[in-house]
């Protein structure tokens, strides 16, 4: 039997994104996944929500988004907040709760706040996001996929969605929901791309969310 997960969700929590927890849990149940990962930026909160309220056959992992001195780094798996912005404490930080820190969009050129200096500190971090569904352009996610593969890291995929519409468009697949700790991960998923995102920009604007 295979368990998909998206593991990279953005709620209210974080300031770019107004979905309720509780309807996230509700759509990612309908829509066939059996797990998500709730990201905020700079914030657990929201994985704290949605463990409280995770019901049965469904697993909401924590985690969160944190901004670094080096960039944003996708932590997975926490058990307290992160505190610290200081790269390597984040690490250790993260390691400390037996999580995992993965790379998001290590090379979407677009992202101002992706991680710099990746060839030097992946050997600091636990995987690679090799799919990022708001990934404007596929090279963006080859290159990341491409990277994993030289540096033999283990590969996630999310769909880094701060809109309904977005959930369970990447994600991954696994026979059980430590194999995501183990990096024994399938990548599925479509690409939200450049007409979805301006789409999403143009209905946010009015109040309505998609």
């Amino acid at each position: 039997m295979t368990f998909k997960f998206d593991l990279h969700i953005h709620s209210g929590y974080s300031k770019d994104s107004r979905m309720e927890v509780k309807k996230i849990i509700e759509i990612a149940k309908s829509i066939g996944l059996s797990g998500i990962a709730i990201t905020d930026h700079n914030s657990a909160e929201g994985g704290f929500h949605g463990r409280k309220i995770e019901g049965d056959d469904f697993t909401v992992i924590q985690g969160e988004e944190v901004l670094t001195s080096r960039g944003e780094v996708l932590c997975l798996f926490l058990n307290d907040e992160i505190k610290t912005r200081e790269f390597y404490e984040v690490v250790d930080e993260v390691h400390s709760q037996d999580g995992l820190c993965i790379a998001p969009h290590p090379f979407d050129f677009f992202r101002i706040n992706r991680l710099k200096g990746i060839e030097k500190l992946y050997k600091n971090l636990d995987g690679i996001e090799v799919f990022n569904a708001r990934c404007v352009f596929e090279s963006c996610n080859i290159k990341a996929l491409e990277f994993a593969l030289e540096k033999k890291m283990f590969m996630t995929g999310g769909s880094d969605a701060h809109t309904y519409g977005e959930i369970g468009s990447a994600g991954v697949a696994v026979k059980d929901i430590e194999d995501i700790r183990k990096g024994k991960t399938e990548i599925f998923g479509n690409a939200s791309g450049f007409f979805k995102l301006v789409k999403t920009k143009i209905y946010k604007s009015f109040g309505i969310e998609v």
